[in-house]
């Protein structure tokens, strides 16, 4: 059995939402819209599935011994990452940051962006993880939900501040203590971004697309437009259209969300 985190969906719940996308409305891919939400870093170890079919609460895992500090005789790190969350120069094959992290530490960075949505990225690791198996990345980032589940099932190694006394000098105080990783034992901020709305200005001879309904009670843009697979993106851009609050919504609510989408 498994246990789903607050903010997320059941089975049916997703079930019904990927319908609505496949109704008409093809969600978008990384590459032609940046995901609107926060991400976070994990050191991510092949500790084991936890015992029992609970997940205990954040802080409290079998993941909880800090990640030894092998620099020095290794030089290689794998880092995965989300499509276009890294810099790159103009011949679009080199990173300049990871390339200076390179010169400064001589370590290598084997970056690859294979993250393209998070379930189905958990979907590809779980397997591994819950065997203990290395899943041959030492870094990945994650949405902040995913990153509290693989906390509580133990299937990440604890950062050590003591090798990261700038990162954590830096951090804003907002980001220092969430609920579900007090004081970032397991994980460090990414990127946090907007949930945005993109449109095509020249399609619509200059008319304003402000809102979800601006979007879906268009007739030009019908069956045009698309949606982020994400659940909290646009469950909760849809819900702030309808006037609810999507840190606050009933089922019912959240039905009515989906409901118009489907529509």
């Amino acid at each position: 059995m498994e246990q789903y985190e607050p903010d997320r969906p059941s089975p049916a719940q997703l079930a019904a939402f990927h319908r609505s996308l496949r109704n008409g409305r093809a969600s978008l891919t990384r590459r032609s819209l940046l995901r609107a939400s926060a991400g976070g870093a994990l050191a991510v170890g092949g500790l084991g599935a936890l015992s029992g079919c609970g997940i205990p609460a954040a802080g409290k895992t079998q993941g909880g011994v800090s990640a030894e500090d092998h620099s020095a005789k290794e030089k290689t790190i794998n880092f995965s990452n989300w499509t276009e969350y890294m810099d790159v120069d103009e011949s679009e094959k080199h990173h300049p940051t990871l390339d200076a992290f390179t010169r400064r530490t001589g370590i290598k960075v084997k970056y690859t962006e294979d993250i393209n949505d998070n379930v189905e990225f958990f979907g590809k690791i779980k397997p591994q993880l819950a065997a203990g198996q290395d899943t041959g990345r030492d870094i990945i980032v994650v949405t902040d939900w995913l990153a509290a589940r693989l906390i509580r099932f133990g299937w990440v190694q604890k950062l050590d501040a003591s090798n990261l006394p700038h990162a954590y000098a830096n951090l804003s105080q907002q980001f220092r203590n969430p609920d579900w990783d007090p004081g970032r034992a397991y994980s460090y901020p990414w990127q946090g971004i907007s949930t945005v709305i993109a449109y095509n200005k020249k399609a619509l001879d200059g008319e304003k697309v402000e809102s979800i309904s601006d979007m879906l009670d268009n007739p030009k843009l019908k069956g045009r437009v698309g949606f982020l697979s994400e659940m909290r993106d646009s469950i909760g851009m849809t819900l702030l259209d309808m006037g609810k609050d999507p840190a606050k919504f009933t089922d019912d609510d959240y039905d009515a969300a989906i409901a118009r989408l489907q529509k």
